[in-house]
């Protein structure tokens, strides 16, 4: 049998979470966007079923990718579809990826509040973040911001295993163009670390998922281009696609689930399950009616 291996960088992110001491544990690996509903899911399922544990472990889609081929784990959370290449290492391996929605997610572009923008366009963040990008500096935007010496702008993005990573990368700047390297840019392991970063450095922009917004930094809306409508990321908006970064979210098992997994995964996509996804700020699947917690 072939493994691939985890690098020692997927190990030093990884975010642990054990729910449950049972007979039959379910190995949850993956998206470090998910981690959140995928710990609440973990928590409550076991009220339903304390029969199974569910251990959750996230340090990106490209980990539960890897652990998924790799048959240490048998549910994978992504944010992003499963890669060609992937999949062709999963057959190869003797794994059949199948592809799970559970969810609608929206990136937030952030900024500091002290930021006076209001709002940005799909191809202005392509030149903020993409390799070559025209603009580096926010008076380039029309705007100068309070506290931002020579107002450079700081990069604020996420590290090349995320799913969050090469969705913004895809849906931005495009399969073919790479993101900028230079001093300003700063890679962040950990979504939830973002709004902080962005609310210290009024230089900063950056991007997360809607789940992980701040009441103490700016929420810029978008458009699809300089001629359209500007769009807030909102779970409404996140459902009917109008937002021009919103996603959907996925899980992933070897094939058609069964037993205990298949029984996980039907109480996800329940009522129940989506309505703790909107509790925790992403969008559900379908139409739900939750009631006060």
């Amino acid at each position: 049998m072939k493994y691939f291996a985890f690098t020692s960088t997927f190990l030093a992110c990884c975010t642990l979470s054990v729910v449950g001491h049972a007979r039959d544990t379910i190995h949850n690996r993956g998206s470090d966007t998910l981690i959140p509903i995928a710990q609440a899911w973990a928590t409550a399922y076991q009220s339903i079923n304390p029969d199974v544990a569910i251990d959750v472990r996230g340090c990106g889609s490209d980990s539960g990718f890897l652990a998924l081929i790799n048959k240490t784990a048998g549910l994978a959370n992504s944010s992003r579809a499963i890669k060609k290449k992937e999949l062709l290492e999963a057959n190869r391996n003797g794994v059949n990826p199948k592809e799970h929605l559970v969810g609608y997610d929206a990136l937030s572009i952030l900024v500091n509040k002290a930021n006076p923008l209001s709002w940005t366009s799909v191809p202005s963040l392509a030149e903020i973040y993409g390799e070559g990008g025209s603009i580096d500096d926010w008076n380039k935007l029309g705007v100068a911001v309070p506290g931002c010496q020579k107002n450079k702008i700081t990069v604020v993005g996420r590290p090349v295993w995320s799913g969050t990573h090469l969705f913004f990368q895809e849906t931005i700047l495009g399969k073919q163009r790479e993101f900028r390297h230079d001093v300003n840019v700063v890679d962040v392991h950990n979504s939830d670390d973002i709004p902080g970063i962005i609310n210290k450095d009024p230089c900063a922009i950056g991007y997360v998922s809607m789940a992980y917004d701040a009441t103490d930094v700016k929420k810029l809306k978008i458009s699809k281009d300089r001629n359209t409508a500007v769009v807030e990321a909102t779970v409404a908006a996140a459902i009917d696609g109008s937002y021009p970064i919103a996603r959907p979210l996925f899980m992933y098992t070897d094939g058609e689930p069964s037993g205990n997994l298949k029984a996980y995964l039907d109480w996800i996509k329940s009522d129940e399950g989506q309505c703790l996804l909107t509790q925790k700020g992403f969008a559900p699947i379908r139409s739900v009616t939750c009631g006060a917690k």
